[in-house]
């Protein structure tokens, strides 16, 4: 799963250029846009963000290509992917990539021209192609890249640890 303690750090947006609306809470950024929070990052030519009613963040990133990495929680390893759109919901927790979409996690990955990735479950879907108007699937290919798990062999063969021997005490005649 993402990195848990990323959804309470601040979010952090740099740009070339800045508009922000209090009244709509609608905030624009444009010319190489970096939005940090924790371990995520994302970058882009422009970015919108809003805030709902209850205060968490939505962001519509635009790009050729725009760009999206988060550490996984308890791995030493990222999600990374990349595509034309990418949106954020904060409150969902949920990335969803838009155009030569392509998402990749350690070794795997996956391309598309549309890509939803749920943060909090890790599960992501991919879909061939997209109908913005109508948000079903359109006729298209998804290509994925899956490793296989590596399985130690001598996993099962596992050596007990070494008995730790004592000095006997030294041997005594009873009789004597």
């Amino acid at each position: 799963m993402a990195e848990k303690a990323d959804k309470d750090k601040p979010i952090n947006l740099e740009a070339d250029k800045v508009s922000i609306d209090d009244a709509k809470k609608v905030s624009v950024f444009e010319g190489n846009v970096v939005l940090t929070q924790g371990t995520m990052v994302i970058r882009a030519d422009r970015m919108v963000m809003t805030e709902d009613p209850q205060g968490f963040m939505h962001g519509t990133a635009y790009g050729e290509p725009t760009h999206f990495r988060q550490k996984r929680e308890g791995a030493d390893e990222y999600v990374e992917g990349e595509a034309e759109r990418i949106e954020y919901n904060g409150k969902t927790e949920v990335v969803q990539l838009f155009d030569r979409a392509q998402l990749k996690r350690g070794a795997d990955e996956v391309r598309s021209n549309y890509i939803s990735y749920n943060q909090r479950t890790e599960v992501f879907k991919a879909l061939g192609s997209y109908a913005e108007s109508s948000g079903t699937p359109a006729p298209g290919r998804v290509r994925a890249i899956i490793q296989p798990k590596t399985k130690d062999k001598d996993k099962d063969k596992a050596v007990p640890p070494a008995l730790h021997l004592k000095t006997a005490p030294a041997l005594t005649n009873p009789r004597k």
